[in-house]
């Protein structure tokens, strides 16, 4: 796809999107040229996003290296890195309530939590088991389970009633895929509502594999294909052009592109958006190459934000303000739902090491003083604000 083409067909899309939602929209259609030198921009994380610490109460039983499966108005739970089957449940102040563990091989166990949902419309848990799904009450009473045919961890809610959810691609062999699904599902039994589709060419793998002999050398990158954004979803597809928004009208309305066309490049650059904000949206350009059998130069990375207000592309850093150290905060997160962008875990062995050298500040510190450093992590949540900037 030449340059001309491509820029008639935004134009196109942009008169097309205008009038389906006339002036209610305020999203900026961002075109991204995945080959280009962006200028530099440093952010301020507390500028854009409102930061909450939440410190996990650290007990005999309580002991946890916090991974957060989800955050809800009430609780939050996390697991361990570790394949031991711990779910554990914090209030949002983090103290401990409660530990569920089924891990087993039973009709309502699960072998490895591959995914997590929280359902709090409902006071539900959703386990995305190795071929199916299992649900649980917040006190780990077993509901009911059902087959799989999504891709793991790719799961939100919708509604009350309803997931939206990515479906896995099939294993055709040399049979053509040109589109990728994504539905919207019953919760009590994962049947399809809604159906769409994303086309494409050609299918575009992820992934790179390098035979020598006997050795198979493998390696992928991972991104976010449904990310919750105000009162929408913004679905991504890797082998195709254009990333969409799904409105609450279940239309697919062209959100960002990228230049040149993933099809015509070898080797391929990708474009993941992460991270949407009322002034920011975030991404990240990801290069398909490097020395598989060395491990060395896998995937690499451009984090880039687009800043609506400027209506200008650069090429980031985001600090957070409560170090004195510019303590770099990572972006291409995934996000948690549509109140809360992302999580990040700060280890209480650096938060005290941090604190006796006087690199804190605010409400951080005032945690630090309380931690021992073999004290569960304390949770940090980046919260959207209604509005960043005027």
């Amino acid at each position: 796809m030449n340059r001309v083409f491509f820029s008639n067909l935004v134009i196109i899309l942009l008169i097309m999107t205008g009038c389906r939602e006339g002036n209610q929209s305020t999203d900026a259609f961002v075109t991204v040229d995945v080959t280009e030198k962006y200028p530099k921009k440093e952010l301020i994380l507390q500028d854009f996003l409102d930061v909450e610490y939440i410190p996990l109460e650290t007990t005999d039983e309580f002991v946890c290296q916090g991974e957060v499966l989800a955050v809800g108005k009430s609780i939050i739970i996390v697991k361990n890195q570790i394949n031991d089957g711990n779910i554990y449940i914090f209030d949002r102040n983090g103290k401990g309530l409660r530990i569920i563990n089924h891990r087993g091989r039973g009709g309502e166990e699960y072998l490895y939590i591959n995914g997590f949902t929280l359902d709090e419309d409902n006071n539900e848990i959703l386990v995305d088991d190795v071929g199916k799904i299992l649900v649980y009450d917040l006190y780990g009473k077993f509901i009911r389970s059902f087959q799989k045919w999504w891709e793991w961890g790719r799961i939100y809610n919708y509604d009350r009633e309803h997931w939206i959810c990515k479906v896995a691609s099939p294993n055709t062999g040399n049979d053509k895929v040109n589109n990728q699904q994504f539905t919207i599902v019953f919760k009590n039994n994962g049947s399809i509502v809604r159906d769409f589709r994303i086309n494409f060419k050609q299918k575009i793998e992820t992934s790179m594999r390098l035979v020598r002999g006997e050795a198979i050398y493998g390696s992928s990158v991972g991104y976010f294909p449904i990310i919750p954004y105000n009162d929408s979803w913004i679905l991504t597809e890797p082998s195709s052009d254009t990333i969409y928004r799904l409105s609450t009208n279940y239309d697919l309305i062209p959100f960002m592109a990228r230049i040149p066309s993933i099809q015509s490049m070898n080797p391929e650059v990708f474009l993941f958006p992460s991270i949407f904000t009322e002034r920011y949206y975030f991404m990240e350009t990801v290069k398909k190459e490097g020395d598989l059998e060395k491990r060395i130069g896998l995937f690499p990375k451009t984090h880039l934000v687009y800043d609506k207000q400027e209506r200008a592309i650069y090429e980031y850093t985001v600090h957070n303000d409560d170090f004195s150290t510019k303590s770099l905060v990572d972006m291409s997160q995934k996000a948690i739902n549509k109140e809360i962008a992302f999580w990040q875990k700060l280890e209480a062995y650096q938060l005290v090491e941090a604190y006796e050298r006087g690199q804190l500040k605010g409400k951080l510190k005032e945690i630090a003083m309380g931690l021992e450093e073999e004290s569960n992590p304390v949770i940090m949540l980046a919260k959207l604000k209604t509005k960043s900037y005027e």
